[in-house]
């Protein structure tokens, strides 16, 4: 049986900046060096376009995902195959989301689904890594999910 690619992770979704995003300086961690953009700081609090309530009844709609009126929520495996579970918080401003911080471990597949209830692909997301505060385009961040979680099931 093969074993689906695995996404591991911590970090923050943002509303992607298309208009502001300038290259950052390139970000080295054990799982290698990674592309950077750096983004104004009043766009961080710019929402995504979907609302606060929508996000969570999206979340609501996914097996085995537990969500919470305040916005966290905990989304696990099935009993068989691969174990993973992916925490995490939705925050928001005047009723839409603002950001959403995830951490843990899935196939990518259903870190596509996670995607989804957020607003993605219709809203272009951002990626901050949590520990280090730097932000990664989609592609650099699946790159780096994808290092982590090679390391993880090795």
């Amino acid at each position: 049986m093969m074993v689906p690619l695995c996404y591991a992770f911590e970090i923050s979704l943002h509303r992607h900046p298309a208009e502001d995003l300038r290259q950052g300086s390139p970000h080295t961690d054990v799982w290698g060096t990674w592309p950077t953009v750096s983004i104004p700081h009043e766009m961080l609090v710019v929402p995504l376009a979907i609302s606060f309530d929508d996000c969570l009844k999206r979340l609501e709609t996914l097996e085995r995902m537990f969500v919470e009126p305040d916005g966290s929520f905990v989304w696990v495996s099935p009993r068989e195959g691969l174990r993973w579970q992916v925490d995490g918080n939705v925050f928001d401003r005047n009723g839409r989301v603002l950001l959403i911080d995830m951490r843990g471990s899935c196939p990518a597949d259903d870190f596509e689904r996670l995607l989804t209830c957020c607003g993605w692909p219709a809203e272009k997301l951002v990626f901050q890594l949590v520990r280090p505060a730097v932000f990664l385009e989609e592609y650099a961040f699946r790159q780096h999910a994808e290092a982590r979680g090679a390391i993880r099931s090795a």
